[in-house]
C-alpha cells in the first residue's frame, strides 16, 4: 500500500468525484482510476460504490477514510520532524554539566535554546569533568559543559567563559583582611582541593599557580564538588583557590581574596564529539555562543 494510494482514496472521498479529484491531485483520470482499483485489490474490499452518474463511499470505505486521513497526518508529521531534526529543531539531546556552571551559565543558555527550538527536549544531568568524558566517548552524552584545560583528540572543544582564579579563606583567617593574596603566601596553609580524579585539567592549573611560587600546597582535603569545597573551607579546613563565579554564588563564612601578578583564567567549555556533530548539536553550541557573549 503506497501513500499516493491514500491520497487518491481520500481525494475521491472528499469530492466524491473522479474528474474533480483528479484535477486537484493533477493527474490524468485514467491513473487515478488505476490507483483507486490497486488499492481495492490490495485490500480485498470495495471502498467506493460508483457508475458512471455518482460516486459513494461503502459502510467499508467510510471506516478506512478515517483511518487513511490519520495515515496520512502521521506520513506528514514524521516528513516534518524529520525535516525539523536535520535542521536542528527537533529531537532530544542528553546534556551535562559541571555543578560550578550551574548557577551563571547553563540555564541561561538553556532559557534561550528552548526559547528558539521549543520542539527540542533537553536532559540534564550534573556530572563531573572526567566522567563526563566518558559519557561522550560512549555516546552516552551529546553535549559537556566541563571545566577545563581538557585534551582530547576525539572530543571538540568550545570555550564559552572565561573567569580569574581567587583565594577563598575563612573569615577569621589571618590573612582576610589582606586586600589581595600572592599564591607565596599559601605556602604553609592546608588547602582544600577540588580533587585531581575528577577534574584533572583544574587540579594541575591550580597546582601550576603554587609551583612558579616555588612550592606545592599542602593538601588535606579532595573534594569532587567546588561548593562542597567552598563548605570545607567555610568550616575551617583550610583554604581554596577556586574560580571567581563559584565563591561569588556561596559567601557565607568565607572571604574572597583576588590573586595578585596571576594571569591564570578558570574555563568552561562545550564538549562534544569531534566530527561527529548533529545539527541539534551544533544549534545547541551555537546558542551557547551567542549568549555567553554577556556572561564572558
Amino acid at each position: 500500500m503506497e501513500l499516493k494510494h491514500l491520497t487518491s482514496f481520500v481525494a475521491v472521498a472528499d469530492q466524491l468525484s473522479f474528474v474533480r479529484a483528479a484535477v486537484q491531485l493533477h493527474i490524468s483520470q485514467p491513473a487515478l482510476t488505476g490507483q483507486i482499483q490497486k488499492l481495492e485489490e490490495e485490500l480485498g474490499v470495495q471502498l467506493l460504490a460508483r457508475n458512471r452518474r455518482t460516486v459513494k463511499l461503502t459502510d467499508v470505505g467510510t471506516i478506512f477514510l478515517e483511518e487513511a486521513r490519520a495515515t496520512l497526518a502521521r506520513a506528514r508529521q514524521a516528513a516534518d520532524r524529520a525535516q525539523k531534526a536535520a535542521r536542528g529543531e527537533f529531537g532530544r539531546l542528553k546534556i551535562a554539566f559541571v555543578s560550578s556552571a550551574a548557577l551563571e551559565i547553563v540555564p541561561g543558555i538553556v532559557i534561550e535554546f528552548r526559547k528558539q527550538h521549543p520542539e527540542v527536549a533537553l536532559d540534564l544531568i550534573n556530572i563531573q569533568t572526567a566522567n563526563q568524558v566518558e559519557g561522550l566517548l560512549e555516546k552516552t552524552l551529546d553535549i559537556g559543559f566541563v571545566r577545563l584545560p581538557l585534551s582530547n583528540d576525539q572530543l571538540s572543544i568550545t570555550i564559552i567563559h572565561r573567569e580569574k582564579f581567587v583565594v577563598i579563606l575563612p573569615k577569621e583567617h589571618r590573612l582576610a583582611k589582606e586586600k589581595q593574596l600572592r599564591a607565596a603566601q599559601l605556602r604553609e596553609e592546608p588547602f582544600v582541593a577540588y580533587g585531581r580524579r575528577w577534574a584533572p585539567g583544574f587540579f594541575d592549573s591550580v597546582m601550576q599557580i603554587c609551583n612558579r611560587e616555588g612550592f606545592s600546597p599542602n593538601i588535606v582535603q579532595e573534594t569532587g564538588e567546588m561548593y562542597t569545597a567552598i563548605a570545607l573551607v567555610g568550616a575551617g579546613a583550610g583554604i581554596a583557590i577556586l574560580p571567581q563565579s563559584v565563591v561569588r554564588a556561596q559567601s557565607r563564612n568565607i572571604v574572597m581574596k583576588p590573586l595578585s601578578k596571576s594571569t591564570e583564567h578558570s574555563e568552561i567549555a562545550l564538549a562534544t564529539r569531534a566530527g561527529n556533530n548533529s545539527s541539534l548539536v551544533e544549534s545547541f553550541v551555537s546558542v551557547a555562543r551567542k549568549v555567553c557573549k554577556t556572561i564572558s
